[in-house]
């Protein structure tokens, strides 16, 4: 499986991530370990959404859109939600992503 993902960082609320991944856990213990350049500074990360496809080439088209104006639109009225404070409180238990 290939997963589409969206991240809040806790430490600055208004600063979000979208990305993909094979290995959705892996991948956000990486963001959170300052692995990746383009997340180090905000971390730690809130997982806020996911999407699985069973395709790679689905899973990237989808992540650039949602990387686009319209998708980031879209993900912020569709996807994501309204509060950052009740998305940054929620706890995320990893054990949920298959």
């Amino acid at each position: 499986m290939w997963y589409v993902y969206i991240l809040r960082s806790q430490s600055h609320p208004e600063q979000e991530y979208t990305g993909a991944s094979e290995n959705l856990r892996q991948r956000l213990a990486d963001h959170n370990a300052g692995k990746s350049p383009h997340t180090a500074k905000f971390w730690p990360w809130t997982l806020l959404w996911y999407c699985a496809f069973p395709d790679k080439l689905p899973t990237l088209a989808f992540e650039k859109y949602l990387k686009s104006h319209s998708g980031r639109a879209f993900a912020k009225k569709r996807l994501l939600p309204g509060d950052v404070e009740a998305a940054t409180d929620r706890n995320f238990d990893s054990r949920t992503i298959t």
